[in-house]
């Protein structure tokens, strides 16, 4: 089994939050510390917040080739494996075909892609409305990647978005 340090981090970080007293009421932010898989530079850090319309989500990811990013949760908070394969497919608890973020029917985990500069920098700053942090659909605990390509937004089951080059595991974050 391969753990990076950031990754074990990670993991234990998310199974102590499970835990925590603080949890008795629903959780309204989340964190994800994206470490890079194996050979890759590209990490980051991704918030998500519950809001009326859907749950806000704010990163950076540095470290890109310029371009656009898949950019997904994955089934799984498992990032024992170097290429980021333990994450599982796409989270996609209703059984619905891989589509854009704004398609009528979607995997509650296509979040789209993500664009980065010319200096391998992106900004996220979106809303979903299928996201949830509550509930058999949580997103707590699920896996989120960077994958090394665009998200064609129609190929199934995935989007035909190539190799994963950062994960990370979606767990409760501070409300202070």
């Amino acid at each position: 089994m391969h753990l990076l340090p950031a990754k074990l981090l990670a993991v234990a970080v998310v199974v102590a939050s499970m835990s925590h007293p603080a949890l008795a009421a629903d959780p309204t932010k989340a964190v994800a510390v994206l470490v890079p898989t194996e050979g890759m530079k590209v990490s980051g850090t991704v918030m998500f917040e519950q809001m009326e319309d859907g749950v806000k989500v704010t990163g950076t990811v540095k470290g890109l080739t310029p371009g656009k990013h898949g950019f997904h949760v994955h089934e799984f908070g498992d990032l024992t494996s170097p290429d980021g394969k333990s994450a599982g497919g796409h989270f996609n608890p209703t059984d619905a075909p891989h589509a854009a973020p704004d398609a009528e029917m979607h995997h509650a985990g296509d979040l789209g892609n993500i664009e980065a500069n010319q200096e391998g920098v992106a900004t996220i700053d979106l809303t979903d409305k299928m996201l949830k942090m509550e509930g058999a659909t949580s997103i707590l605990g699920r896996g989120l990647v960077v994958h090394a390509g665009e998200d064609d937004m129609k190929s199934q089951p995935s989007g035909d978005a190539g190799a994963r080059v950062a994960v990370g595991v979606i767990g409760v974050a501070s409300t202070e």
